[in-house]
């Protein structure tokens, strides 16, 4: 099935926020709270998951694909699909980016979101290079993918999924936090540890490493949670800056 097919939808749709994972999960981990709070906001927000996880050490694509809608639902996202690239295959070549083009121009969010490129598992560095590449592409005119026109979201950010990394900016997620954890326990197959489960970092308490990491950078600023994100760009502040936010 095409993409086009896939995303007729959204051709008439108007998309806030496109957040890009190499696997499910990934989003989640990242900004699952930033998502919820937006959601809750009344802002339409897509997930893609550039892989079906075919080479997870836990769990097979079929339960994957079942935990990650039961995760969107929990944050209340507009909408989720998958790219079906090669997992542990996401090199630069032009075939994976010209699959990122077409989804960013059919879905045409205002703001991306991608992985933050310095990350222990190489897909998502790579997600976030590819990511990088189809945004800046998706904007020119003559770069050609099928019958889709041109579109230029707004801002690209990156979020963190492995590691604790200084933040350019954080937001306050302190009222979604247990949204974001509801949305991690829908992956039982890969943060709960079973007779056959694979021994990886992922079922070793890593939920609670995740929820430590958005205190500690909550605390940076004075809040109970918050989540941390960089940026290639200054980000702009549009209020007062004596007690606006961002």
């Amino acid at each position: 099935m095409e993409i086009q097919t896939k995303l007729q939808t959204f051709n008439t749709e108007e998309i806030d926020i496109l957040a890009i994972g190499a696997h499910a999960d990934d989003v989640e981990i990242g900004m699952g709270a930033t998502i919820a709070k937006y959601a809750a906001m009344g802002k339409k927000i897509v997930l893609c998951d550039l892989t079906r996880s075919e080479l997870s050490s836990n769990g097979t694509v079929e339960t994957r694909k079942a935990e990650a809608l039961a995760a969107g639902k929990a944050l209340g996202i507009h909408a989720r699909f998958t790219l079906h690239l090669k997992d542990r295959g996401l090199w630069d070549v032009n075939e994976n980016i010209q699959a990122i083009v077409e989804a960013i121009r059919i879905v045409k969010p205002k703001i991306v979101f991608a992985p933050y490129w310095e990350d222990r598992h190489p897909d998502h560095g790579n997600c976030a290079k590819l990511v990088e590449e189809a945004v800046f592409s998706a904007g020119i005119r003559n770069y050609k993918v099928n019958d889709t026109e041109p579109h230029r979201a707004d801002r690209l950010y990156f979020y963190m999924i492995n590691g604790f990394h200084k933040p350019d900016f954080v937001i306050d997620v302190s009222e979604y936090m247990e949204i974001k954890k509801q949305s991690l326990n829908c992956y039982v197959s890969q943060f709960t540890k079973s007779a056959g489960s694979v021994d990886t970092p992922l079922i070793n308490g890593y939920i609670e490493s995740v929820e430590a990491r958005e205190r500690l950078f909550g605390k940076e600023v004075g809040l109970a949670f918050a989540e941390g994100f960089k940026t290639k760009k200054p980000v702009l502040i549009h209020n007062d800056l004596l007690g606006g936010t961002v």
